[in-house]
């Protein structure tokens, strides 16, 4: 008989590493400090995400003379020259951090989410049946639309999902 205890517990492990990010958070709801605010400016009651893209590293190793050699006048050498090796990280690409206004998880039902699978569907990026659920092929499809915007995320923008039709534009005076 095998223990169900370990067992459980490699279970429970097991799915918490697969949870996936917070996602969009409304503002006016957030917990306190254990979560990162919306940015400064944001309107009460909207609903941000933010993308974070690591600084991209290079490491260079140099060798650095610290003495040439002693040559003797016969062209021999009398001893040779003394070397440190020295190694760096240079950032060659800076951290970036984005936010964006993202539509509001009470929005995004299972109507609006199958009306954005179709508007992805017609452009040719959702590759899976429309179910109207946020699905791995979903969630690819939003990043293929928002990637050649600049925006390298599989949470839906506000932005996107203007363009896409899905949410009205604010008129101005509103």
């Amino acid at each position: 008989m095998m223990p169900t205890r370990p067992l459980l517990g490699l279970v429970i492990l097991w799915l918490a590493a697969c949870q996936a990010g917070t996602g969009p958070m409304r503002f006016e709801t957030m917990p306190d400090k254990d979560v990162t605010p919306a940015p400064p400016g944001a309107p009460p009651g909207s609903c941000w995400a933010r993308d974070i893209t690591p600084a991209v590293l290079e490491t260079v190793t140099e060798q650095i003379m610290l003495q040439p050699p002693q040559i003797g006048s016969d062209g021999s050498v009398r001893s040779p020259a003394i070397y440190k090796t020295e190694t760096q990280q240079r950032i060659i690409r800076e951290r970036r951090e984005l936010w964006f206004e993202t539509p509001c998880p009470a929005d995004m039902d299972q109507e609006f989410l199958a009306a954005l699978q179709r508007a992805l569907k017609v452009r040719g990026l959702h590759r899976g049946p429309v179910t109207g659920r946020m699905d791995r092929a979903t969630r690819s499809a939003i990043r293929r639309y928002q990637a050649p915007q600049g925006l390298d995320s599989a949470t839906l923008s506000m932005a996107a999902a203007r363009k896409l039709g899905l949410v009205a534009y604010a008129r101005e005076g509103d």
